[in-house]
């Protein structure tokens, strides 16, 4: 863009100058570009009608047209001869030369970190190696024309560096655009060619460690190392790679004293409510609790205190509150005691003297829950299921105790 600014100010400025030189003729006439000049002489016959004026970004898109000014090829009309004749040029001579025009113009772009665009060049040289062959036909107008013989194991060797090198700078271009799996197939094939390419080593370790695969990264280093050992660069890398290697295994060592101690805590306290005899079952329907959980005062101690995440539910009133950790020789009433009355019982029905506690059993039948009994207790009875973690203890006034439980009957019988 700011070649293309530049070119409109220079042409800007020569039609200025150009105009200038020609208002002192009164027979001036439009720029052989077909814009008009920008300073206005004296004689008006110099200007061009203002239909037929041109903009200078109009001319530098009619100046793109012609060779000399062109930035791509590629967008032009295919009707063009000299374009077409300027494309053939590039395909001109044998497949080293081809070949090794287009690496130039890739390693052009890879110095001006142009890698999609010299990535594409590498990638025409590498087709142009493997073309066939294309005969020299002689020229006819050219009397004057001497018959050159191509030595076959001379181009096989140019072929195969320009080859090399092309896939060398193609993996670099890959690395850096962060396609290391294309970038290590690159590698791959240079090696093929020439197992020395210290270069090829550097950048399949750089790209093994990308993606940490360390081990391959390290093979890498140390085969690269073994024909050139002094080289910083890889001295350098294998220096990363190793300590990426100890973080990823101290990660390791980590991930599995973790994982034992989670294996462990879920043992104990499967032991525990077996001490307990407190049955307990997980359904596909869990709700979340976010981090709330049974839970042992020591994890690893099946005898500490148990803790319970429990849901005082109001049946009638489609209320609740959560308790997140109710521990085992806890009572109902000593929660109770500080969570009524609640803000929402306008009528004052819920007080610790004037309700009942009720609990559902594994039968799926109910059982009053004593208030002043331990949370030990009423699990332990072995009649009340612990589901999904949560218990679950239904408050109702004691007047209406009746009618609660003839609802919870209807309920249960449709299902």
């Amino acid at each position: 863009m700011t070649d293309e600014h530049d070119l409109s100010a220079a042409i800007e400025q020569h039609m200025k100058l150009h105009g200038s030189s020609r208002a002192n003729s009164a027979s001036a006439a439009p720029d052989a570009m077909g814009a008009a000049a920008v300073d206005q002489g004296p004689a008006a016959s110099a200007e061009l009608p203002p239909s037929k004026q041109k903009t200078a970004d109009e001319v530098l898109e009619e100046m793109k047209k012609v060779p000399l000014f062109m930035t791509s090829l590629d967008e032009l009309d295919e009707d063009n001869e000299q374009i077409q004749a300027l494309k053939a040029i590039a395909y001109e001579g044998t497949r080293a030369e081809i070949a090794s025009n287009f690496r130039d113009q890739g390693n052009e772009c890879v110095r001006s970190k142009q890698y999609l665009d010299a990535r594409e060049f590498y990638n025409k040289a590498i087709q142009a190696l493997k073309g066939p062959i294309q005969p020299q036909e002689p020229d006819e107008e050219l009397s004057d024309q001497r018959i050159v013989e191509i030595d076959e194991e001379t181009e096989e060797k140019k072929e195969r560096a320009i080859e090399e090198a092309c896939y060398a700078n193609r993996a670099l271009c890959n690395l850096e655009m962060k396609n290391y799996g294309s970038c290590q197939r690159d590698c791959a094939h240079v090696l093929r060619l020439n197992v020395r390419n210290v270069k090829a080593w550097y950048r399949a370790a750089s790209a093994c460690l990308a993606v940490d695969k360390i081990s391959a990264s390290l093979e890498a280093c140390e085969c690269g190392l073994k024909f050139e050992s002094a080289n910083t660069a890889l001295k350098t890398l294998l220096s990363k790679v190793e300590k990426r290697k100890d973080y990823l295994q101290e990660l390791d060592r980590t991930r599995k004293r973790r994982d034992e101690q989670a294996k462990q805590k879920e043992i104990m306290l499967k032991l525990a409510l077996q001490q307990r005899n407190i049955v307990s079952k997980t359904t596909k329907d869990a709700p979340d609790m976010e981090d709330a959980a049974i839970s042992l005062a020591d994890s690893l101690d099946p005898k500490s205190i148990l803790s319970f995440p429990v849901t005082f539910l109001y049946p009638l009133h489609a209320q609740s509150d959560f308790v997140k950790a109710f521990a085992e020789d806890e009572s109902v009433s000593q929660h109770l005691e500080y969570i009524l009355p609640t803000p929402w019982d306008e009528e004052h029905e819920y007080t610790l003297d004037t309700v009942d506690c009720y609990m559902e059993t594994a039968a799926g039948g109910l059982i009053k829950a004593g208030k002043n009994l331990s949370l030990v207790k009423l699990l332990g009875s072995g009649k009340v299921e612990v589901v999904d973690g949560l218990v679950k203890v239904s408050v109702v006034p004691k007047t209406k105790a009746a009618q609660f439980i003839e609802e919870f009957k209807k309920r249960k019988g449709k299902q």
